[in-house]
């Protein structure tokens, strides 16, 4: 959106933990435009697609504006007055394990605070977790064991002054876009660094690597422990770090024996060549700036913690740690993981990185607080708290900006869950979501844009959250609304708070109280910030225990945080995921994010052009797979797994390892007909961390057949639930849907004008049928401009919809496009720009290789000079090579000769 401002806000981006800072320009009518904040020193003006179509998400569509108990809109007073009395009957009647919060990583540190400071000092009970232990709750437990506290003892700047960057279970490209485009950037600065990426399948981050693992899936620790050993047996041993600054490493390296780690048998259970595991292994041994990213590749797998101390156990042998360019690197995957645990937000955490388990950390808490009482032991992790509240132990729950019916494994538990749960209460921006459905109670909140408060990146950067506009209907601050409930609980006194800038002094000053050192996590030179240099703090790194500009990393002292100040070297096994393939269920499904969406889509699925890259739930399955099951490109396909079924679409890739499949995590009943992937995927979890196992879950594929496929255009937003397949997405001013149905309607002129609304004076209804081919078209007019269009067919393959899209942009149609709508055809003239490849600058993919032949484009950096495409945020740059080489590989075989600017079809 153009906007000539009026004001311009700098903020953090709301989306992943790479923590972006953006500039805000609001104009005269509160129009708002966004760009990224060149000073900010996470992304130095860089934005991904998802924040540079921020904009495009503030409107008040689906927005939750006032509170409601069963339905009713109620107002403020009667609405917290309800929850409080219902949370304190349920407490003196059940006890305080009765109830939960189910918190999460979109929460402000203020408002994480408070809901953890209320649940564990006041009500008397640890059964607070986050969907962050969804993410990163084994990079924590990783952490701890190794270093005595969950500390990252990184920077962003490392990456770049690494000459090793290894990419373990990390699509960075797609995850992490700006931290890949300044590793994309320092790797052309310095042609001397390598890039290794190790991941089952070939992301769009193997586009600047010299070297892929597809390693198969769950052997991690075999290819760690192998380097382990290799290391040691190859002198790269450091010494005198290891003797002084660390401890166990004998016993390390002899569970690595006795794993059977010589490369020849790793290679074998990694699925590799062993020439590959010689290469890498040869690659890091020699290479002193070795950085180590690991995300949820790592994390989210019933043995994470021990995949995370592999890891870690590489870099101490050889002293890779606390300096320039080097460092196990864990990357989160929401805006305020990291300030999540800084608070206690994990029911295995108190406060400011302290310890339920330690009397003296729950009595140094309780103590600052001046609470009543303190949680005494852990409470129920993320899986386990909706187990307990399917079994009735657990009362209420309040569950406050996340969405568990999608996002928890095994999600059709998790709703039974939900539907059986006495009380279940909701604080959200979002009116209509999955878990929504099933609260008696929702509490309109702050959404990015109106909140205020602090959020902490992957690198512990504390960056401000800034309001630029004013609250939509009568929504609060998080941090408000538990705060209301607390003082009608009976704690007013302690949660009497003003403002954010009052509970951050709070939770900054907890973080010094009694520390002299002991801790990692210090912020208290913050403490007694005023409230105008709390609203002009700028972005600054932890730990700061004075005015002294932060800490880029960690350990450089060789001083750890356990009690004998050394590093742990954890000794390890060989794994295998807690549910193995079968005859029944013979392939491996893996879940993850695609580049222009996030989480449930409550956000991004409101923005065109993040929406035109993905328009529906797919598995992407390797050809040999896909031709076992009698599988093409574009077909629907049912995936079964021992906790449920879901209908997507096929997409057969060479990039995927064969016996595995993949299936993004976005789509959900807001958007498509299945609840979303969760509902397959295996409920076990890591014994440490608590974290679910989201990459290994045994499935089986089979081809769904349908009487029909067809698709909708629509202005208006349609209810097509009673399909059995049906997916929608955002386009240029109206919806789309690729829909399919088991049984063919007797009538289609009915059935067309049931789906797409009537007729009127205004309206005109085109049609064009051929039963015998099964294909039926209508076509919906309102005042002779294009209001609704449905196409038919018996197969998948329909007519593109991309240039039909662009035809709800005229006012009128005349004679000659309403023939070429009927036809499926363009109008001689028209081009169909095709699918969204440039998500930034809306360029399609026909555009592209009509580009690349017609102006013989060799590279990416051509195509950007040309078309724009790839020069924003550069995560489209891995497919405009793609492009670029099918045209290669068509010219050749076409014998045109190469960049003549020929067209080759």
């Amino acid at each position: 959106m153009s906007v000539n401002p009026v004001r311009e806000v700098r903020t953090t981006c709301p989306y992943c933990g790479v923590g972006c800072g953006v500039l805000v320009g609001v104009g005269p009518h509160a129009q708002v435009s966004v760009r990224g904040d060149p000073e900010h020193p996470a992304n130095f003006g860089r934005l991904c697609s998802k924040g540079a179509a921020l904009a495009e998400t503030l409107d008040e569509d689906n927005r939750l504006l006032r509170p409601r108990i069963d339905g009713a809109q109620v107002p403020w007073e009667h609405a917290l007055d309800h929850v409080a009395a219902q949370f304190n009957r349920i407490i003196e009647q059940q006890g305080p394990g009765a109830v939960a919060f189910y918190v999460s990583g979109q929460l402000l540190t203020e408002d994480y605070y408070v809901a953890n400071k209320l649940i564990k000092g006041y009500i008397g009970t640890a059964n607070i977790d986050t969907n962050s232990r969804l993410c990163m709750s084994s990079a924590v437990a990783g952490y701890k064991r190794a270093f005595g506290s969950d500390t990252v003892p990184c920077c962003y700047e490392d990456l770049e002054r690494a000459k090793l960057i290894v990419l373990v279970g990390s699509n960075t490209a797609w995850c992490h876009p700006v931290l890949f485009q300044r590793i994309r950037k320092a790797r052309e600065l310095h042609p001397d660094m390598q890039v290794v990426v190790i991941d089952p399948r070939q992301t769009p981050s193997c586009d600047i690597a010299d070297l892929h693992l597809p390693l198969a899936p769950g052997s991690d620790t075999d290819l760690f422990n192998g380097l382990l050993l290799y290391l040691h047996q190859h002198g790269e041993t450091h010494e005198q770090f290891v003797a002084g600054c660390t401890q166990g490493v004998d016993q390390a390296l002899a569970q690595a024996r006795l794993s059977g780690a010589d490369t020849a048998t790793v290679a074998m259970r990694c699925g590799l060549d062993e020439q590959q595991v010689l290469e890498f292994y040869r690659l890091f041994a020699r290479t002193e700036r070795v950085v180590s990213v690991f995300s949820q590749g790592v994390n989210q797998s019933s043995y994470g913690t021990d995949k995370v101390n592999s890891v870690i156990n590489c870099h101490l042998l050889t002293g890779r740690i606390g300096r320039p360019g080097m460092g196990p690197f864990s990357l989160t995957g929401q805006p305020n993981a990291m300030g999540g645990r800084e608070v206690g937000g994990l029911a295995n955490q108190l406060a400011a990185h302290m310890e339920i388990a330690e009397p003296s950390h729950r009595q140094r808490v309780q103590r600052f607080w001046g609470s009543p009482r303190i949680a005494e032991r852990e409470g129920l992790k993320a899986l386990d708290m909706f187990r307990a509240i399917e079994a009735g132990q657990v009362k209420a729950v309040w569950i406050m900006a996340t969405n568990p019916a999608v996002s928890l494994p095994d999600s059709h538990r998790v709703r039974r869950a939900l539907a059986a749960c006495e009380l279940v209460v909701v604080s959200d921006c979002i009116e209509r979501t999955d878990t929504n459905q099933y609260a008696h109670v929702l509490l309109p909140a702050q959404s990015w844009g109106e909140k205020e408060g602090t959020v902490t990146n992957s690198e512990r950067r504390i960056s401000r959250q800034r309001a630029f506009l004013p609250a939509l209907g009568e929504a609060r601050p998080d941090w408000w609304i538990i705060s209301q409930v607390a003082q009608r609980m009976g704690y007013k006194d302690a949660f009497n708070y003003r403002d954010s800038a009052e509970v951050w002094r709070e939770h900054a000053a907890l973080s010094g109280f009694e520390n002299e050192g002991q801790r990692d996590f210090d912020i208290s030179a913050l403490a007694a910030l005023s409230d105008s240099d709390y609203a002009g703090l700028q972005p600054v790194q932890w730990p700061l225990s004075s005015l002294d500009g932060g800490t880029q990393r960690l350990f450089g002292d060789g001083r750890f945080f356990t009690p004998e100040r050394k590093a742990r070297f954890i000794g390890v096994g060989t794994h295998r995921p807690a549910n193995r393939v079968s005859t029944d269920f013979p392939l491996v499904l893996n879940t993850g994010r695609v580049r222009d969406h996030w989480h449930t889509m409550t956000r991004t699925g409101k923005s065109p052009r993040l929406s035109g890259h993905v328009v529906e739930p797919y598995a992407e399955i390797h050809p040999r797979d896909a031709a076992a099951a009698g599988i093409q490109a574009q077909d629907l396909v049912e995936v079964t797994s021992r906790w449920g079924r879901l209908i997507v679409r096929a997409q057969p890739s060479p990039a995927q390892r064969a016996g595995s499949l993949f299936i993004p995590m976005h789509w959900n009943q807001q958007f498509s007909s299945g609840p979303g992937v969760g509902c397959l995927v295996n409920p076990a979890t890591d014994p440490v961390s608590g974290q679910p196992e989201f990459k290994h879950t045994p499935v089986k594929l089979s081809l769904y057949t349908p009487a029909w496929h067809g698709f909708v255009l629509s202005r208006r937003r349609l209810d097509l639930r009673h399909l059995r397949y049906w997916a929608c997405a955002r386009a240029e001013g109206l919806w789309r849907y690729e829909i399919a149905g088991d049984e063919t309607p007797s009538d289609w002129n009915t059935q067309a004008r049931q789906w797409l609304g009537g007729g009127g004076e205004k309206v005109e209804w085109m049609e064009y049928r051929d039963a015998a081919a099964g294909r039926y078209r209508a076509v919906r007019l309102l005042a002779g401009g294009l209001e609704s269009c449905l196409f038919i067919g018996p197969q998948a393959s329909l007519p593109a919809r991309d240039w039909l899209v662009k035809m709800f942009n005229q006012s009128q149609i005349d004679d000659a496009e309403r023939a070429s709508l009927l036809s499926g055809k363009p109008a001689p003239g028209s081009k169909d720009a095709g699918r969204i490849v440039c998500a930034c600058f809306g360029v399609g993919v026909n555009t592209l290789r009509d580009a690349i032949q017609s102006q013989g484009l060799r590279s990416a950096e051509e195509i950007g000079q040309c078309l724009k495409a790839g020069t924003n945020c550069g995560s489209c740059v891995p497919e405009l090579k793609l492009l670029l080489k099918e045209n290669q590989a068509a010219e050749t075989v076409a014998g045109v000769p190469a960049g003549s600017g020929v067209a080759v079809s």
